[in-house]
């Protein structure tokens, strides 16, 4: 019942004051957040690819309506990968970009502004041995963001999209990015969306994702599983034994700061366990639409309240 309202206060200024303004946030927000600079980020990463897992970065940031500030998030995405590149760290930590973070929501001409930023971080990374994923924000943003990621695979077939199974059209998006190399990330969604777009029911979007699965699964692209759900962890894992994907065929990704002993587990078994790492100081959006998805970081939220306040 929470869900929505978190959502909502995930767009206002006034709850945001509230909350970083609130002593008890920042150190919540460190469970979920590696840091508000590159540095800590980086030793974030470190210290993870040594455990055995992989990593995607993500610099916070979306929804500027500024044309300055989507050249800043921009160069800091060309900081990161140089970063990635003097680290070696090319191989097992890639970027996760919100083209909303680069333009996309300029009043004017915001898909070209978006386009003509992403280019060069997808090519900065291709330099250091990575890749990029262009996450899905809300359902207004997909037409625009799929046209983005044609353009950029056609000289980076490497990059990543990403695709929301509470979307009522995600399953013929899937049939359409199944081929042949496609790195595709599925989750369920987190943004409020109206049922003209969106199942509204969590049993309609669990069922859309095992869908989704089968027909990732099925493709020859590259599925990657973004889940915390131990249930569709184990559908994942059985779709995959079926059609007969090696461990090495598909990877499963989760967010930093949740469901770690999981994380650990399926690496030990062998799958390739890659972590959502968000770093940067506009972690706000990110951070309540993380207490959305999940009563039990809500739950840690208030607990720490009630003890530090």
């Amino acid at each position: 019942m929470f869900g929505p309202v978190l959502l909502a206060a995930a767009r206002s200024d006034g709850i945001r004051r509230l909350v970083s303004s609130a002593p008890v946030t920042r150190p919540v927000v460190d469970r979920f957040v590696a840091g508000e600079r590159l540095e800590p980020c980086i030793r974030t990463v470190r210290s993870l690819t040594a455990r055995g897992l992989d990593v995607t970065l993500d610099h916070l940031g979306e929804d500027t309506t500024d044309r300055l500030e989507a050249l800043r998030n921009r160069d800091a995405y060309l900081a990161l990968a140089h970063a990635l590149a003097a680290e070696g760290l090319g191989a097992r930590a890639e970027m996760s970009v919100k083209l909303s973070a680069f333009g996309q929501a300029l009043p004017d001409g915001g898909h070209d502004v978006a386009l003509a930023n992403v280019r060069p971080v997808v090519e900065a990374a291709a330099e250091s041995g990575t890749t990029v994923t262009l996450d899905m924000e809300d359902h207004t943003t997909v037409d625009s963001t799929l046209a983005v990621l044609a353009e950029m695979r056609r000289t980076f077939p490497q990059t990543g999209a990403v695709l929301q199974s509470y979307l009522l059209r995600t399953e013929d998006d899937c049939r359409a990015l199944a081929g042949e190399g496609s790195r595709v990330r599925l989750v369920k969604g987190a943004y409020k969306e109206p049922a003209s777009v969106a199942y509204q029911h969590k049993t309609e979007v669990d069922r859309s994702y095992v869908r989704c699965l089968k027909i990732l699964l099925s493709g020859r692209g590259y599925p990657m599983v973004g889940t915390h759900d131990p249930r569709m962890v184990t559908i994942a894992q059985e779709l995959a034994r079926r059609l007969g994907r090696k461990h090495d065929e598909f990877e499963f990704q989760m967010l930093y700061g949740i469901r770690e002993g999981e994380q650990l587990r399926l690496a030990a078994e062998g799958h390739r366990m890659r972590v959502y790492v968000p770093y940067g100081t506009d972690w706000y959006g990110y951070f309540m639409r993380r207490l959305a998805e999940r009563p039990a970081n809500l739950g840690f939220f208030l607990r720490s309240l009630a003890t530090r306040g």
